[in-house]
């Protein structure tokens, strides 16, 4: 019996391409990815950064794409699976400790979680979890991380969401300031991502730099 159409499509979505799943699940699917990266350890390789970007943008009506969503919406709904994947990755960290993280054999999340142990090290736990929201895989990791190591419930929380609405928030806004402001939007969708994903990789990179530079002089 032949797959329906709309049914076709949604098997066929690729869950890395940010356009893909705006494409076949709306608004709600932002939601979804936002949950499932900062909440659940699977959801690390998901493309939140990108998928805000190129949700807000959507928002313009300018794309050529035919895919159009609304500003109201998607702001509320990037907000919520925010800040509840945040918040279940923390409870889930309470609940099970480091087992979780123990056990898994993604090099991936490994490295991100020796990311995450630095950044509490080093910032303390406010401005680690605010900082943590900008960086891939880690903040993925550091939700889990923080509730095996007791970090206050009332800290977490307060910082998360700080964090969480500059993160969701901010990333959507500014996708629909950039769109709103170029014409034929959809020429430069692509470098444009590229340039998000990059910019968002940044700070992962000056950390490996400053712990390699650490390690050089304590030689």
């Amino acid at each position: 019996m032949a797959t329906p159409p709309h049914l076709a499509s949604q098997l066929a979505v690729n869950v890395l391409d940010a356009h893909s799943l705006l494409a076949t699940f709306g608004v709600l699917g932002v939601g979804v990815v936002l949950f499932a990266e900062t909440g659940l350890l699977i959801g690390f390789f998901l493309p939140g950064d990108s998928l805000l970007f190129t949700a807000g943008l959507l928002c313009t009506g300018r794309s050529d794409s035919g895919v159009h969503l609304s500003l109201g919406p998607l702001l509320v709904t990037a907000a919520v699976g925010a800040l509840a994947g945040s918040q279940c990755g923390f409870l889930i960290g309470r609940k099970a400790g480091g087992a979780l993280l123990a056990r898994s054999r993604s090099a991936k999340l490994r490295e991100g979680a020796q990311r995450a142990e630095e950044l509490l090290d080093r910032y303390g736990h406010a401005k680690a979890i605010v900082l943590a929201r900008f960086i891939p895989v880690v903040r993925t990791v550091l939700n889990p991380l923080a509730g095996a190591l007791e970090v206050p419930a009332r800290t977490f929380t307060l910082w998360q969401v700080a964090g969480g609405l500059v993160w969701s928030l901010g990333l959507t806004l500014g996708g629909y300031a950039l769109g709103s402001s170029i014409p034929n939007v959809d020429k430069y969708l692509l470098p444009m991502i590229a340039l998000i994903v990059a910019v968002s990789l940044l700070p992962l990179a000056a950390e490996v730099l400053r712990s390699r530079k650490a390690a050089k002089e304590a030689r």
